[in-house]
């Protein structure tokens, strides 16, 4: 036994050193490792940042206008960052979204504030690890518009600003931390007042019209939503829901919406045709408002129930056209963009339409842009009168006689007015005798 336990206790000697050795060499290679992860480390964030920096260095801004789409500007994807292709959802405006699979995940860029060449204004894509150097990156959704158009004009600014608010309305009623405005790549920092209240009305929220400063850097967005076609794309049923919800976020906001008006339109069982004769001053004004009014009023008191009312588009303020606009069933004005507040009116509403000579045979399109808009809106475009009568064009150049005749004033044949009137007003006595709605709406979408 004695010989057993000093074998046992030699080899327990033995084994010690050799553990504390191992246990040494353990804790060497530790240290060594602790020493080496550090330089490792850092040799990777340098080869890093030299790898973000070439990626810098590699984001290739293009001009916003491409020249070389000039003489077809909305063809295809148009002349407004014509390197990427649209994106569209069913029955809705084509668009552009970003970061977005199509876009691999890249936010876009923009660089430049030109109010006159959109060619010296530019964007780029890149990830949001890479921004361009000196790059300010802006949180939240951006709602960026392009219009060949302009944002000044009622009827152009709604149809820029249509596709953005259907969709607010169809992506849970997501709202934008601020709004960038272009016109041929060129920037704009306002909208006409009616349209910025109507937009402010619909979203619940301060448009915030983004400014861009000489000296500024590239701007970086963390989400955006590009529209570029205004609402071209857009299924009819999708602009009437939308045109729905501008109508009705307009009339509460006003305090006109239909619930503070049913008492009124039992009371009066729903029978009184509003006629509103709606004037303009200068440029497409009639010749002779007062024979316009005479006609107008003698048709109305000629229908049981028929009240008249005359107004002038320059100094009504936007609930003033929206109060207007609720209390009119035949509408009654020249062509031109007072014409837009028909959006307001009651659904199968009507409209009549007057042009000063000339516009039949040379406008083209533009002319029909009303009626577009009433068939889209839910009302009832009635016709449109062309006045025959006035001076020769002395060009040769139709592009020229247009302009010599586009804001001529308005004739009228009364003879042809009454009997046109006292037919849009048996219609619409007949509708309401039916006892046919309105089709007002009442519950206001994204409230």
């Amino acid at each position: 036994m004695t010989n057993l336990k000093q074998a046992q206790d030699q080899r327990r000697l033995f084994l010690i050193p050799f553990l504390i050795f191992i246990t040494l060499l353990i804790l060497l290679q530790i240290q060594t490792l602790r020493n080496s992860f550090p330089a490792f480390s850092l040799s990777c964030d340098l080869e890093l940042n030299e790898t973000r920096s070439r990626l810098q260095d590699m984001v290739t801004f293009l001009p916003l206008k491409d020249l070389r789409y000039t003489h077809d500007p909305l063809e295809g994807h148009t002349w407004f960052m014509s390197s990427i292709n649209d994106m569209q959802e069913e029955n809705e405006s084509q668009y552009l979204y970003f970061p977005s699979k199509e876009s691999k995940g890249r936010v876009l860029c923009m660089h430049g504030h030109d109010s006159s060449n959109g060619a010296n204004n530019s964007y780029a894509l890149t990830w949001p690890d890479v921004l361009p150097s000196g790059a300010k990156l802006l949180s939240g959704l951006t709602f960026i518009s392009e219009t060949f158009y302009d944002y000044t004009n009622l009827w152009h600014g709604l149809s820029a600003m249509t596709p953005f608010v259907a969709w607010h309305e169809r992506k849970a009623c997501v709202l934008p931390e601020r709004w960038i405005l272009f016109h041929w790549g060129e920037l704009r920092v306002k909208m006409v007042p009616w349209l910025q209240t109507l937009m402010e009305v619909t979203l619940g929220r301060k448009v915030d019209i983004l400014k861009i400063f000489d000296g500024d850097g590239p701007m970086c967005f963390e989400k955006a939503l590009v529209f570029r076609h205004n609402d071209g794309g857009m299924a009819k049923a999708r602009k009437e829901i939308t045109y729905d919800m501008m109508r009705c976020k307009a009339r509460a906001y006003c305090n006109v919406s239909d619930e503070n008006d049913h008492h009124l339109k039992k009371k009066n069982n729903n029978k009184v045709i509003r006629l509103t004769l709606f004037l303009r001053v200068g440029s497409r004004s009639f010749k002779n408002e007062t024979a316009v009014v005479a006609v107008s009023g003698e048709q109305c008191r000629n229908m049981d129930g028929c009240r008249l009312r005359v107004a002038r588009s320059y100094n009504l303020s936007f609930c003033d056209q929206v109060r207007l606009m609720r209390d009119t069933d035949i509408l009654i004005t020249p062509h031109g963009a007072q014409l837009t507040n028909m959006i307001f009116m009651d659904k199968n509403s009507s409209i009549l339409e007057f042009f000063p000579k000339g516009w039949s045979e040379l406008a083209g399109v533009g002319q029909y842009v009303f009626r577009w808009l009433a068939d889209w809106s839910g009302m009832r475009h009635e016709g449109a009168w062309y006045d025959p009568d006035g001076q020769q064009c002395p060009y040769t150049d139709e592009g020229q006689c247009f302009t010599f005749y586009k804001d001529g004033q308005i004739g009228i044949n009364e003879t042809f007015i009454a009997k046109w009137l006292t037919r849009v007003l048996n219609e619409v006595k007949e509708y309401k005798s039916n006892g046919q709605p309105q089709l007002g709406s009442s519950v206001c979408p994204c409230s």
